[in-house]
């Protein structure tokens, strides 16, 4: 999806429960996540019925961009089945990454996880889907070798600032956002032995705080333009949503830089710095697109290791199947069971009369032979619906036992 889209269907914090019932409320879904990030906005729904689903929520993210479904559905990608199950995987992998193996991403898929079920939007499907995508993520990081060395998207955004420019030390920077991406690059401008780290914030509290770990300083937003004016990069990655930046902001800034270049690194999602700045003479702009190509460019040492993500993440999905199948087949199982149980008791109710010269121990024992009798009748349909669950003959077991025993 092309960044001025994205950017347009981004979901923040504060429009998430929004969105997830504008989500859950259509008729054709029961369960949903939104997982909305610098890389991505994806809906994981438990949908009643696919094409009418699709259609829901294909109206919502073109609701999102303001913009006509038909302009929005050649970006949208769909998966289904086991294939939503290894795209969710992926995802939580770090395979699906603007910076392949980077940990942000777990953190993320935890935290929209955590915002559905807080807003009620989950139910026993999602909730075991990503219970299980957040063991498999952090099963890859532990048994493969695709996070080492690996850039987090703010310490990659540092990376190709300084393969930009040559090199960080001894120069002025400017990070706009103390949140956790702000932090992240602040944290990797100080790992790079850059002494003069500035950091902005819309809460100038938060950026001192900040700053104080660093060793940086705070500047509050009314002193903008004076840091604008001095440093040799701008580094942003806020959360807002509209633009801080305009074109006749940086204009003028360029104005008093005496013929100075620039180089902004703007990561946000929305962007927070307008695109058109990078015609000023002067002005060297890279957002996420850039990002991107930069974290290509140095994939190759890591792509050994996208074999070995790959076979754990087929072995987890075989491992998701069988435990969301046999969750399937359980309440046939246990109806099943429950019918039989009902027979027995039913069956000796009824001839208990003719019980009458038996004793307690002798009872006991007639009841006894009759779980028993109905356990070993129900043990051969039992087994075979749960190895067959999750087929077409696991599907033709299941009908035939609702049908033969009126469950």
């Amino acid at each position: 999806m092309p960044l001025s889209l994205l950017e347009r269907v981004t979901i923040d914090d504060a429009r998430l429960p929004k969105a997830l019932h504008d989500v859950i409320s259509h008729e054709h879904v029961s369960e949903a996540v939104v997982l909305s990030t610098c890389n991505r906005t994806e809906v994981y729904v438990v949908a009643e019925k696919f094409h009418p689903a699709y259609a829901d929520l294909r109206s919502f993210f073109a609701d999102l961009a303001f913009a006509p479904p038909e302009e929005i559905a050649d970006h949208l990608y769909v998966h289904d089945g086991v294939q939503a199950v290894e795209h969710l995987f992926r995802v939580a992998s770090g395979l699906d990454s603007a910076v392949v193996g980077e940990a942000e991403i777990l953190g993320q898929v935890r935290h929209a996880w955590e915002q559905a079920q807080a807003e009620q939007a989950t139910g026993s499907q999602i909730n075991l889907l990503f219970r299980h995508a957040l063991e498999v993520g952090k099963r890859v990081r532990t048994d493969t070798e695709i996070g080492h060395h690996v850039a987090s998207v703010s310490t990659a955004a540092v990376a190709m600032a300084a393969a930009q420019l040559g090199s960080l030390r001894g120069r002025s920077i400017l990070v706009m956002g103390a949140g956790e991406m702000g932090e992240g690059m602040v944290r990797a401008l100080a790992s790079n032995g850059v002494a003069d780290i500035r950091i902005a914030n819309r809460t100038y509290d938060n950026a001192t705080e900040v700053a104080a770990r660093v060793g940086g300083r705070a500047v509050r937003l009314a002193d903008l333009d004076d840091s604008l004016a001095e440093v040799d990069l701008l580094m942003t990655g806020t959360g807002a949503q509209s633009m801080i930046l305009e074109h006749a902001d940086l204009a003028r800034v360029m104005a008093v830089r005496d013929g100075r270049p620039i180089l902004v690194v703007d990561i946000a999602v929305p962007r927070d710095v307008d695109p058109a700045a990078s015609e000023l003479p002067g002005v060297t702009l890279l957002d996420m697109d850039d990002l991107r190509r930069f974290a290509e460019a140095g994939l190759a040492e890591r792509r050994r290791e996208v074999a070995s993500v790959q076979a754990i993440i087929d072995e987890e999905i075989e491992r998701f199947s069988a435990v969301s199948t046999a969750r399937e087949v359980a309440p046939l199982v246990a109806a099943l069971h429950a019918h039989g149980d009902a027979v027995r008791s039913a069956e000796l109710d009824r001839l208990r009369a003719r019980f009458g010269d038996l004793d307690a121990r002798q009872l006991e024992a007639v009841e006894a032979l009759a779980r028993g009798i109905v356990a070993k009748l129900l043990h051969a349909p039992t087994v075979a619906i749960k190895d067959a669950a999750g087929t077409p003959k696991g599907e033709r077991l299941a009908d035939a036992l609702r049908d033969l025993f009126e469950l």
